[in-house]
């Protein structure tokens, strides 16, 4: 589906390849973003935007020398990663409750954190410029050292799937976990001081942001990529533990090759040069796809997934949604659904199916089949994947 552009009255145009028509408070948050003086050429929205904190869910932005930490968000660098096994679908049956145990047992989600620290994480070479971080996360490096290789809580998971030729793929979808919002936190924070010093006429409060060539820029910058490295790794590592649970049930613990590995972002910023300019670019719920990009484009808990290629849509800078897009809010989803509900939409999944997941019901999200029509433009499908186990946190 090609972008429309939304009849708004901002100085930069905002373009939008969502199926439906913003909110109200949607349209005052698109306006809000595309009014800041050092927003470069429009901003682009994807087929699964919704409502975020200062900048929508779903939205890409390219600045001029400024970066506005809360556009990136606290999870920085949440995104997905995927590997395309050698296995085929036969090989999981009466296996799949044994797979789901022990992902458990091995990767610690919600607020839990590794007992053990593992050589792999010891070994990451980021340890060596934690003391150049924000003053404020220094007593955090134990806790980061054992939270590397877990999952988090809210919408991240683990899934074993299969694709329409029933080889069988593994996937997740994690960020930076505390260590990566506490630096956001802070960041937000020196961001609005200096806004109110400076007394910025900002639309929003949570739109502050940072000038190129301070000293508050470079240090929010040099914590960022730390924190996206960080998001990075914790994805291999756990997605390494997987595989090794897999291969265990299914080889008897021989190692395999992949046929396929993906990991991106879907939540961060880099210096990336659009239309022969260079700029910041915000993806704040999106994921790259220049030509060639592979990336991960994950339904709801119940709906399939898909693995894709990028075409290289330089309208969108580059970019397509990161997933299916919340419908309603948490809320609104534990009082509308129930377990009866969450039972029968993830039929055939081996997955929890208690209250502590009700909100993550696949009927709380948008279809993906809808949202993967709206961005034909911006991406190929290579693989649909459906899930046969999911861990949430």
């Amino acid at each position: 589906m090609p972008y429309e552009k939304l009849e708004i009255t901002t100085p930069k145009p905002v373009l939008s390849w969502a199926n439906h028509a913003l909110g109200s408070q949607e349209t005052k948050m698109a306006k809000n973003v595309a009014s800041l003086p050092f927003v470069f050429k429009h901003v682009a929205l994807m087929p699964d935007v919704h409502l975020g904190k200062g900048a929508l869910v779903g939205s890409v932005l390219a600045t001029k020398d400024a970066v506005i930490p809360a556009a990136v968000g606290v999870d920085i660098g949440c995104g997905m990663a995927a590997i395309k096994t050698p296995f085929v679908a036969k090989q999981l049956e009466g296996k799949l409750k044994k797979i789901r145990l022990d992902i458990e047992a091995a990767i610690p989600v919600g607020f839990e954190q590794n007992k053990d620290v593992e050589k792999a994480v010891t070994n990451w070479q980021g340890w060596g410029d934690f003391k150049e971080l924000h003053s404020g996360v220094q007593r955090l490096d134990g806790k980061a050292m054992k939270q590397l290789g877990s999952l988090g809580g809210g919408n991240h998971f683990i899934e074993l799937c299969l694709d329409n030729e029933n080889q069988v793929w593994l996937m997740l979808h994690s960020g930076s976990r505390h260590i990566g919002n506490m630096l956001a936190q802070c960041h937000i924070s020196t961001a609005k001081e200096l806004a109110k010093l400076a007394q910025y006429r900002l639309p929003d409060p949570d739109l502050a942001y940072f000038v190129a060539g301070t000293s508050e820029f470079a240090a929010y910058w040099r914590d960022l990529q730390w924190a996206q490295n960080y998001a990075r790794c914790n994805r291999e590592i756990m997605m390494t533990r997987f595989q090794r649970i897999v291969e265990k049930h299914l080889t008897g613990g021989k190692q395999t090759k992949p046929l396929l590995s993906v990991n991106c972002h879907h939540n961060y910023a880099e210096k990336e040069v659009h239309f022969g300019e260079e700029v910041y670019l915000t993806r704040k719920g999106a994921v790259r796809a220049r030509e060639e990009d592979y990336g991960i484009i994950p339904g709801s808990m119940g709906a399939k997934s898909f693995i894709v290629k990028g075409k290289g849509n330089h309208e969108s800078y580059c970019s397509c949604s990161h997933g299916a897009g919340r419908l309603m809010s948490r809320t609104k989803a534990k009082k509308q659904f129930t377990l009866d509900d969450l039972v029968e939409q993830t039929q055939g999944i081996e997955c929890r199916k208690d209250r502590g997941v009700l909100d993550e019901i696949p009927g709380a999200y948008k279809s993906i089949d809808q949202v993967m029509s709206n961005q034909s433009d911006l991406v190929e499908v290579v693989a649909q994947l459906k899930q046969v186990v999911c861990v949430k946190g």
